[in-house]
């Protein structure tokens, strides 16, 4: 089949079943029932602690062929995966399916599970690292499916993607099972991916390092949901959450791009009272927050929110009466680990809030301004953030289409070049991200307004802001560094890429010359 972005996709793909091709951004919106959610009674004198994971196992009757779920708010410092895995293992179980938010090179361990069978699926939202590295090169059973943050919410609580154990890595937790992540040893911030697991799947398992006297205060996940503890050395490092720059770009290259978007982001008309806002945490993105924030200071202007996983940076924003409130769904600094703990306009937001399509609304339908990054862009603006050039997954969506699709203006900021090859293509080598959704491309060499969006081009070229095409864009960047070779590739596919709405929007096939 030939899916809206044009890409070919089977009818069918062993090990993830029939397919619904991607038909558009706000096409496939069905009428959503929950799936059903599972309650055990809990009456008086129950006792939730177990002794180990191990006991754990047995309680909640796991076997071969099941769901385990994980999140991923300690990111690359997450213990929890790991040691409850190793604990599958050792009881020779086979077939697992491993749905955790996030994958990081912590989680390396489940390379060799993946070669012996014990994990023969994986459902993520984006990885990196020996794990991406494996399933690329064919070492898993089945093709990982990739969602996007949104997605895997609405995926589980549709049943699409039924989790019969859910492992919660809490850094505090009562023993009726009220948790959190603000106390404790392993304080991480906000739990918001954590919550759809809790609510819905069969089982689940509060796993802490830091036992709280009864009620946990405050409480982000409560008892209602929670069947068992158990108490462990510690569930990780909370310094890994740190993964990758959280300061601003100090690269002349990446300024300019980041004064180019504050500009654009200006001349669009969206930054008045009421702005509202998300960034990643990358280096130009931040900078290009900071560049915002000069004109919100210099203008008087006091936006709504902040939103997504929060920096310090965005931090610094609410205290200086910049945002009225931040929304978080996870934090990805200490600094804002802190902040959410302490100060009330810091607020809680759960996976399915924050970004499920076919909910009763998301936050990521009130932003009026989302900045972006890509690995590539081609000439439709459809982005890349799943894999590199070569096919290797080194990303996934995130919180990516989500944001894209429900901002007023989404724009992608990047250099032309990356390592001495072009960002922009012709096609793109994945699709992540659908065109439609992208307004506006920021480089070094000139801004590309999507032909979609006719009144954003005015709006610039009223400012005094020149644009460009995409095309130019991509010519100016092959003049420098040539036209790359396309990889090859064989027919096996290793991945499949889920737009928020269940739909597929592209698969990973596996290159040639890793083929075995």
């Amino acid at each position: 089949m030939l899916n809206n972005v044009k890409r070919e996709i089977p009818k069918t793909i062993p090990g993830f079943g029939d397919v619904i091709p991607f038909k558009g951004v706000w096409q496939h919106m069905p009428m959503i029932h929950t799936a059903p959610v599972s309650l055990v009674p809990s009456g008086k004198g129950t006792v939730k602690k177990l002794h180990s994971i191990e006991q754990a196992l047995d309680a909640c009757e796991l076997k071969d062929g099941m769901t385990v779920s994980f999140h991923h708010h300690l990111r690359n410092g997450d213990g929890v995966l790991n040691q409850v895995m190793e604990a599958i293992d050792a009881r020779g179980l086979k077939d697992i399916h491993v749905a955790a938010s996030s994958l990081f090179p912590v989680h390396a361990p489940l390379v060799s599970l993946m070669e012996k069978g014990t994990v023969t699926r994986i459902t993520a939202n984006y990885m990196l690292g020996p794990v991406a590295e494996a399933i690329s090169n064919g070492k898993l059973t089945y093709p990982v499916v990739m969602q996007t943050h949104g997605g895997r919410a609405r995926a589980i609580e549709v049943g699409d993607l039924s989790v019969d154990v859910a492992f919660i890595a809490a850094p505090a937790c009562d023993l009726a099972g009220n948790l959190n992540g603000v106390e404790g040893p392993s304080a991480c911030g906000s739990l918001g991916y954590a919550v759809p697991d809790a609510h819905y799947a069969k089982r689940v398992v509060a796993v802490t390092d830091h036992l709280v006297p009864y009620p946990a205060n405050p409480i982000e996940i409560s008892q209602e949901w929670v069947d068992f503890i158990v108490e462990v050395d510690s569930i990780g490092d909370p310094e890994g959450i740190v993964s990758g720059s959280t300061r601003l770009t100090r690269d002349p290259l990446g300024l300019n791009i980041a004064r180019k978007a504050a500009q654009a982001i200006e001349a669009s008309g969206l930054l008045v009272d009421g702005f509202s806002f998300q960034t990643g945490a990358g280096g130009v993105s931040l900078a290009v927050a900071a560049y915002v924030r000069e004109i919100m200071r210099q203008k008087k202007i006091k936006g709504s929110f902040a939103s997504g996983g929060i920096t310090g940076y965005m931090v610094d924003m609410l205290e200086e009466g910049l945002f009225r409130s931040l929304l978080d769904v996870q934090c990805f600094d200490l600094q804002a680990v802190n902040s959410y703990k302490q100060n009330p306009a810091h607020q809680f937001m759960s996976a399915s809030m924050y970004g499920n399509p076919h909910n009763r609304g998301a936050v990521v339908n009130q932003l009026d301004v989302m900045i972006l990054g890509a690995t590539e862009i081609d000439t439709d603006f459809n982005v890349n953030v799943t894999t590199g050039s070569t096919g290797i997954i080194m990303g996934g969506s995130g919180g990516h289409s989500d944001t894209a699709a429900g901002s007023k203006l989404a724009i992608v900021t990047t250099q032309l070049l990356r390592g001495r090859l072009p960002i922009i293509r012709d096609k793109v080598t994945t699709v992540t991200t659908p065109g439609e959704s992208v307004d506006l491309l920021v480089t070094e060499r000139g801004i590309a307004v999507n032909p979609r969006r006719k009144d954003l081009e005015e709006k610039l070229n009223e400012a005094g802001i020149p644009t460009t095409s995409i095309h130019q864009l991509k010519q100016m960047a092959e003049e420098r560094a040539g036209t790359p070779d396309p990889v090859a590739f064989e027919e096996r596919i290793v991945g499949v890429v889920e737009y928020r709405d269940g739909t597929v929007i592209d698969v990973i096939r596996q290159q040639k010359q890793h083929f075995k």
